[in-house]
């Protein structure tokens, strides 16, 4: 599988936005999804086009949660690629697509899943591997321990990947083999200081294949 990094606070290419917010574009199983949309369509859509990705590219959306530096770039998206859109089912009513809404653990496509809406706030993306799972998430307000704690009803995961949020708990990724802390991280020094062997900087234009 192959991760981009369209949208994060910071650039890992010269030539990209940075901007708060998030969004990456994940290619695993034969289809391409776009994991969260950023705060800023026009930023979105001017990284992928710097970043040689085309829109229609796109197959379908995974809002991870309906804050607005992950969703506010959707409207612009869905004007130029109107896709299924994949949302926690606490998100607002979205017009004009088709939309799947959801509450529970599901799998989305072969070996792709939701963890489903944790303490009704925020889904994150599972992706199996034949190394393990790969978690994308978005801010991982429910707590990174919740989301690995509902993602490893897939199997066993082996990297993580986006916003953490004020995660402190160090020790619940010791048994990962990557973390690319993201976005709203507030302790990424620490995370880099304590597993550096496990760390991967972020940010948009960076490209993880696993």
């Amino acid at each position: 599988m192959k991760i981009t990094i369209i949208y994060d606070n910071t650039a890992h290419r010269e030539n990209l936005r940075a901007d708060w917010g998030f969004s990456a574009l994940v290619e695993a199983e034969g289809i391409t999804i776009l994991f969260d949309t950023g705060a800023k369509g026009a930023i979105l859509l001017e990284n992928m086009g710097a970043l040689g990705v085309d829109p229609r590219s796109v197959e379908e959306v995974f809002i991870s949660h309906a804050h607005h530096d992950h969703m506010g770039g959707l409207a612009d998206f869905i004007r130029i690629n109107p896709v299924r859109v994949i949302l926690p089912r606490s998100a607002p009513v979205l017009q004009g697509v088709e939309v799947i809404r959801v509450r529970g653990s599901v799998e989305i496509h072969p070996r792709i899943f939701s963890t489903g809406e944790l303490r009704n706030e925020e889904q994150s993306l599972v992706v199996e591997t034949d190394r393990g799972l790969v978690v994308i998430v978005g801010c991982s307000h429910p707590g990174v321990g919740t989301i690995l704690d509902a993602a490893s009803r897939f199997g066993k995961v082996r990297a993580l990947i986006g916003g953490l949020h004020g995660f402190s708990d160090l020790e619940k990724i010791e048994d990962l083999e990557l973390v690319c802390p993201t976005h709203c991280t507030a302790r990424i020094s620490q995370i880099w200081s304590r597993y550096p062997e496990k760390y991967l900087e972020g940010g948009a234009g960076r490209v993880i294949e696993i």
